[in-house]
């Protein structure tokens, strides 16, 4: 696949959340409002997109008006926001923080306090609906800000003279002047890149180097102690960040004419990590559409001897992020309790044990398809367990490893030897299987920091690099990080609520992509859903064909599939947006069935 077709596949998936119609929610904290009198509202803010330049403060504007457009000038970020700067004191400008935090607003209401002829103070009164960190962590959640202002007149000008650190912003301002864009670093087999979201902002020509600074500062705290970094320790950038050629210009680097990065502390690394950290560049850069090729250099000399006039995504194509491995398997589906094979004109059981039996309640493929881990209805009366989960290779046999009287669709991790469970609402374990023997060991995952969060977990599946989780708890939507223990144990830390807005509790979720999950909805009239992992996105998907209730989903970074009352549809991401609708899958037409894709 050439390299211009990887960077377009990325375009489409980062666009994709983009087309589609959004429900957008997010985080929040509260501060006093002004002691001096009682507020009263006076509007609120609805801003616009932002400009490229705002302009200027108006001469002889009103504090309240004035105090509007420093809240618009905000959204441009540039030197420091420099826009913004120029509606506070000198003191004002020198004093404040504007990277500590930025609020991410629904609705922004200003409230008067205090006024005298030279003084004026106001409070600004966030609806929130995100936060973001410094170096771009965004934080769903919901809530209310209030930050407290105060104006004085500086040569017969209104100025700000007193706020808080950071920033706060409209939304749609937020959308207009941020991207999204994924950082990449590496599982801990070295074997998967995986995604960090980070939200960004500047000019076209400044997002090399603030990607490649933000991989060297590091993974998100959440993420931090289930993946590695081979920018860190030491390594740094020798002088700019250029054209593959050496050149500077105004045009945007990776425009046109690839990119050249020199770093420095990398005299101790091998062949192997030198690989790693080529992948995490080329694809973190390729990703934000910053074109190859990638000349990578070590103090001066090639990255790799074998690559002097750069790097491509080809080179690192066997860490792609949006590889879809369940492609070499193929679709399967549960009919009649039994798992099948699915083609254009129809299904045929599988060869092994799971093709044969009738009473299967849910299955799971392993990434390369040779082994299956299913639920299996036992038959037995209560208080018998009524559910037992299976373990066998695709075309043989398969054994009892656990019991219990609900038991979660199975899920695969990336080393394809371990499938991940949800016993009677609470027990998350993970089956491991010897390859050298075949022999499975059922242990138990920590998950004491999700079964806190509520009281029953429905679903739960691994992302395909294996690093985080996503969960159903009580209907609500959440995605942990995947921890492996120094003793080989599992276990599920920082779990957040990524689908706050959600409007009705969550059915069933797949991932998506490495940095999407399609969750499906008990409502009938928005059935199903995709929502970021870091939360700053929940859109509709095209309802067009469904007919309520939709039942299960399974996803690839190419396609989602839902059962719904009626049969098996497929909804393809490489279609336009306008031209999106799912399709009824043609070997499952009619029939009554779940879909399965390895994972």
């Amino acid at each position: 696949m050439t390299t211009a077709h990887r960077q377009s596949r990325f375009s489409r998936v980062g666009t994709l959340v983009a087309a589609l119609t959004s429900l957008v929610l997010i985080v929040g904290g509260c501060a006093s409002l002004p002691e001096s009198s009682s507020p009263q509202a006076i509007g609120s803010l609805t801003a616009g997109a932002a400009s490229t330049t705002p302009p200027p403060p108006a001469s002889g504007r009103e504090p309240d008006l004035l105090l509007r457009d420093f809240v618009t000038a905000s959204a441009a970020s540039a030197n420091r926001h420099q826009a913004a700067r120029q509606f506070l004191t000198a003191s004002a400008s020198n004093s404040w923080d504007d990277s500590a935090k930025t609020v991410v607003a629904d609705k922004i209401d200003l409230l008067t306090g205090m006024r005298t002829d030279t003084e004026a103070q106001f409070t600004l009164r966030s609806n929130t609906v995100g936060l973001v960190a410094p170096g771009g962590d965004y934080q769903a959640g919901a809530g209310t800000v209030d930050s407290n202002i105060r104006m004085i007149k500086v040569d017969g000008e209104w100025r700000i003279d007193e706020l808080p650190p950071g920033v706060v912003i409209d939304r749609s301002q937020f959308f207009g002047a941020y991207q999204r864009k994924s950082l990449f670093f590496v599982d801990p087999l070295g074997a998967a890149l995986v995604p960090d979201v980070r939200w960004v902002s500047g000019a076209a020509d400044q997002m090399a180097d603030q990607l490649v600074q933000l991989l060297i500062d590091g993974p998100k705290p959440s993420l931090a102690p289930a993946v590695s970094n081979e920018l860190g320790n030491g390594v740094g950038i020798r002088g700019p960040i250029t054209k593959a050629d050496g050149r500077t210009s105004q045009e945007a680097i990776g425009s046109g004419g690839g990119v050249r990065i020199d770093f420095g502390g990398l005299q101790a690394v091998d062949a192997k990590n030198r690989e790693l950290l080529a992948a995490q560049v080329v694809w973190t850069l390729a990703s934000a559409d910053i074109a190859g090729p990638y000349v990578l250099l070590a103090d001066g000399q090639p990255l790799d001897n074998s690559k002097p006039d750069g790097w491509t995504t080809a080179d690192v194509g066997t860490l792609d992020p949006l590889a879809s491995p369940e492609n070499d398997v193929g679709l399967h589906a549960l009919v009649s309790g039994r798992l099948v094979s699915v083609d254009d004109s129809g299904t045929t059981p599988v060869p092994g044990y799971f093709g044969t039996v009738e009473n299967l309640r849910s299955a799971a493929l392993s990434t390369d398809g040779t082994l299956v881990a299913g639920v299996a209805d036992t038959g037995r009366p209560a208080p018998e367990p009524s559910s037992a989960l299976m373990i066998g290779g695709y075309d043989s046999g398969a054994f009892p490893v656990a019991e219990g009287q609900s038991i979660t669709r199975p899920t695969w991790g990336v080393d394809n030897n371990a499938a991940w469970a949800v016993i009677d609402g609470t027990n998350v374990i993970r089956a491991a299987r010897d390859p050298a023997n075949g022999q499975v060991s059922v242990l138990p995952v920590d998950a004491g920091a999700v079964t806190a969060l509520g009281s029953r977990i429905t679903d739960l599946r691994l992302s395909r690099d294996g690093v985080r989780a996503a969960m159903i708890v009580d209907g609500l939507v959440y995605v942990a990080t995947v921890v492996r223990q120094p003793n080989g144990t599992y276990s599920l830390v920082s779990p957040k609520a990524v689908a706050n807005g959600l409007g009705s509790d969550a059915l069933a979720l797949d991932w998506s992509t490495g940095d999407a999950v399609v969750v499906v909805r008990i409502a009938t009239d928005v059935p199903v859903v995709q929502v970021t992992t870091d939360g700053s996105r929940l859109d509709a998907l095209p309802s067009r064909n469904l007919t309520a209730p939709v039942l299960s989903v399974d996803a690839s970074t190419t396609a989602e599939y839902v059962a719904d009352s009626r049969a098996v549809f497929q909804l393809n991401n490489n279609d336009p947006a306008g031209d999106r609708y799912w399709r009824e899958v043609a070997g499952l037409a009619g029939v009554k069935a779940t879909p399965v894709l390895p994972g």
